[in-house]
């Protein structure tokens, strides 16, 4: 199998550093169902002010999920120490449910526990230990499985392909589906390092600019690409034939259901296949939309889930401080600037524009600090994440979209400008419980203070507070010796 640079970084899974100068999500929309970057939303017209920002950040959201996935996938060093605990469901919950601890146990070829090896995994994550006896079953299991990016969900698809693969038979017999041009390559460059020792095994990119010569048929053993160009192989120009297909991976379905068009190509797709054919299904979230989806691409599947962890608030300390305006927040968190910068910190803002806003008058107040935003390329915000991670600035300003999966051990305090809410108004408690899981991490006290202008916002912080049964606690901030203390 073809190797090159990339597979010199044994302790990433899901991404290769090194790509990040040259990976870009597109301004437009491209043929064969590339997913688009997000656009900025700011001609909502007619609207009030209010409105306008909670359409901006719904819109961010939704259109952003491409690109945070693969910005996870460029900044992940290594696996995520989860705490999660999985859930399980079988299709057949008479049958002994197999897990293991060690990649020996799963009986691989040789060449491919070389390469699993030489990736830097020792053992298997949480979901791996779990989900690899699933996948590498005799006869074929089919899987629907949420993961979080960097559990080893990638790597242990890949290991699955590999190991189903029969050398030996030269036409296509396992195909990867992946919302867009970048996170295919991405998902590739995996598939590269883990069949470093197994040359015999060939990969092709079904991608835009891929122009294959018609009427040939490909010799490769496993395909990766977007829906419509699959499609297009697949149906259109023949170039594989799908009822020699064993293996259909369907990877960030959530991020497949938020793009126009690759719901149903990938569902084409999938009725091509033979019955025989293994499903495997992954997603970061399992909203309705994308339940519905995956049970309409998977049939009879096994489940598996991850049980939501909210233990992370016994750890961390909470308090709001009272303010009046915008303005008055901004000087409130002036006035602890000092204390929080003792270890790093991080603000959430509700939207780009108040994140630009935030970002710019700390900046005029000598004060240094980051901005993560949706407007940057996703290649420039992992170098931002990266200088944060390194110490190189003390506190990051961002909105909810952009800092998803971002774990920096040295986060002591979370900063909630602005309240988070959903698009009605109403408290969101999950991105609430995200963003302040930013700090207490490992087990360590964390800090986060709200900020509260408004009764509508005081009401929300109330809401909040019922939610989790957990007080939040008024803060002076004349009197800053609890976070300093907290913040070292």
């Amino acid at each position: 199998m073809a190797t090159d640079s990339w597979a010199q970084a044994v302790d990433e899974q899901e991404a290769a550093a090194e790509s990040i100068g040259s990976l870009q999500i597109r301004e437009k929309p491209e043929e064969n169902g590339t997913a688009a970057y997000a656009k900025d939303s700011s001609n909502a017209a007619a609207k009030s002010e209010t409105e306008g920002e909670n359409k901006s950040a719904e819109d961010d959201d939704k259109e952003d999920k491409a690109a945070q996935s693969l910005l996870n996938k460029l900044i992940r060093n290594n696996l995520v120490n989860t705490t999660n605990q999985v859930e399980v469901l079988q299709k057949d919950p008479n049958s002994p449910l197999y897990s293991v601890k060690s990649f020996e146990e799963l009986r691989l070829k040789p060449q491919l526990l070389q390469g699993v090896y030489a990736m830097g995994f020792n053992r298997p994550s949480k979901i791996q230990e779990t989900a690899l006896p699933m996948m590498l079953a005799e006869p074929p299991q089919n899987l629907i499985a949420q993961s979080q990016s960097g559990t080893g969900k990638t790597a242990a698809f890949v290991l699955a392909m590999l190991s189903h693969v029969d050398p030996n038979n030269k036409y296509p017999q396992c195909l990867c589906v992946s919302p867009t041009y970048e996170l295919a390559l991405q998902t590739g460059k995996v598939i590269e390092q883990m069949g470093k020792y197994y040359p015999e095994v060939k990969l092709v990119y079904a991608i835009r600019g891929n122009k294959l010569q018609r009427g040939m048929k490909l010799q490769e053993h496993i395909v990766i690409g977007t829906p419509g160009t699959m499609l297009d192989w697949c149906s259109k120009f023949k170039f594989i034939d799908p009822k020699k297909i064993k293996v259909f991976v369907l990877d960030e379905a959530d991020v497949m259901i938020a793009t126009q068009g690759h719901q149903d190509q990938s569902i084409r797709i999938q009725r091509m296949l033979p019955k025989s054919c293994q499903m495997l299904l992954f997603s970061a979230t399992f909203e309705e939309s994308v339940w519905n989806f995956a049970q309409r691409i998977v049939p009879d599947p096994n489940i598996i889930k991850l049980k939501r962890e909210e233990e992370t608030l016994d750890t961390i300390k909470q308090y709001y401080v009272l303010c009046n305006c915008k303005e008055e927040k901004f000087q409130a968190l002036c006035n602890i600037y000092g204390a929080i910068t003792i270890a790093q910190a991080m603000i959430f803002c509700h939207t780009r524009k108040t994140a630009g806003w935030l970002a710019g008058e700390l900046s005029r107040e000598g004060h240094q600090v980051a901005l993560l935003s949706g407007e940057m390329q996703v290649e420039q915000r992992a170098a931002v994440i990266e200088r944060f991670r390194d110490g190189k600035e003390k506190v990051l300003v961002t909105t909810n979209v952009c800092a998803r999966g971002i774990d920096v051990e040295q986060v002591s305090v979370v900063i909630n400008f602005d309240l988070p809410v959903d698009k009605d108004g109403n408290p969101d408690n999950e991105t609430y419980l995200h963003r302040i899981g930013r700090t207490g991490r490992f087990g360590k006290r964390g800090l986060a203070i709200n900020m509260v202008d408004s009764k509508m916002s005081m009401n929300i912080l109330h809401r909040i507070q019922e939610h989790f049964n957990k007080k939040i606690e008024k803060l002076d901030t004349d009197d800053l010796d609890e976070i300093e203390k907290i913040a070292s």
